[in-house]
């Protein structure tokens, strides 16, 4: 019996050329990356069979395109650009261009074996709003820096004035995303869930909500790999290293880790305790934090799973679906 094999496509994503190429075959294409290249794109992987299309995420430059694809029924992978190097170190390939590239990406494409379902179309412009909020923040960052090294008064009172603007801009920009969030009944009440658990407030329930779709939807071991807050060893014969966190969505991984700071010194209970006894076994201030953000998510997924608002009861282990 003949071996059906998927085929399938890579894209490297340029701001104004997409390059197609088609894994294990010379067959490459390049179009525009507008609506109209996209109609050409689309008719021409079909032409080809394709299944299952990769691309790299290249600063948002991809957005409207996967988009696209998806609405077409296409099975779209989006790979972080560290993923793609890795896969290229481990071909041994060093050689590098927009085809090149594309072809890279169609190989890495048909070397993945679980394919997630793709997130939510409704969550790409709060990921856009929310992408804004968190910048926001990072330019009110900024400034404070700026305030706490200045010794000019008006020059501080400049500062001091664009602090309060940028601070009511966030506090804005977060309200009327939390509203359109609330227009539809089944985010509204995946929020909600969120929000219930201590410690994990507004603006980190909207962050798991937005950032992490899969919630409630995985196991722990999951979202805390998703998130970049699985311990990883770094082992090595009888040497035995210290466990240590990479990778991840970034993002997501900074509103858990700055929510874990007041929910353990004050918010939740179980996360009190569990510093606590992180800090007396000896360990960093940095590295109990990490475990107190993991298992703030790790009860939001419980939590999100069950269909139930947060108790203090801790959640245990086996009360996670076996589905997840």
């Amino acid at each position: 019996m003949a071996k059906h094999t998927m085929i399938c496509a890579g894209i490297d994503t340029g701001k104004h050329k997409l390059d197609v190429a088609i894994d294990g075959s010379s067959e490459q294409l390049q179009v525009d990356n507008t609506p109209e290249g996209y109609q050409v794109l689309s008719d021409w992987l079909r032409q080809h069979r394709v299944k299952r299309i990769g691309i790299e995420a290249s600063g948002a430059y991809e957005q409207a395109v996967v988009a696209e694809l998806r609405r077409k029924r296409f099975v779209v992978v989006v790979f972080q650009p560290a993923r793609v190097r890795a896969y290229a170190r481990f071909k041994g390939q060093r050689a590098k261009n927009d085809k090149i590239d594309a072809a890279l990406i169609a190989a890495c494409t048909a070397a993945v074996k679980t394919v997630h379902d793709a997130p939510d179309p409704r969550l790409l412009p709060f990921a856009e709003q929310l992408t804004m909020i968190d910048q926001i923040g990072e330019d009110i960052a900024r400034l404070y820096n700026r305030l706490e090294s200045c010794r000019n008064v008006r020059i501080q009172q400049v500062w001091k004035e664009d602090l309060a603007h940028l601070e009511k801009r966030k506090r804005t920009e977060l309200k009327a995303l939390v509203a359109a969030i609330r227009e539809h009944r089944d985010l509204a009440e995946r929020l909600e869930l969120i929000y219930s658990v201590s410690g994990a407030g507004m603006p980190t329930a909207v962050a798991i909500l937005v950032r992490m779709p899969e919630i409630g939807k995985i196991t722990r071991e999951q979202a805390a790999a998703l998130a970049g807050l699985a311990p990883y060893d770094d082992d090595s014969g009888q040497r035995v290293g210290s466990r240590h966190i990479q990778g991840g969505r970034e993002r997501l991984r900074r509103a858990l880790y700055t929510a874990a700071l007041p929910a353990s010194m004050r918010w939740n209970p179980q996360l009190k305790k569990l510093y606590q006894r992180l800090i007396a076994a000896g360990k960093l201030h940095k590295h109990a934090l990490v475990a107190c953000a993991r298992k703030l998510l790790i009860f939001v997924n419980t939590v999100v799973a069950r269909g139930t608002p947060w108790q203090e009861q801790t959640p245990q282990r086996n009360e996670v679906p076996a589905t997840a």
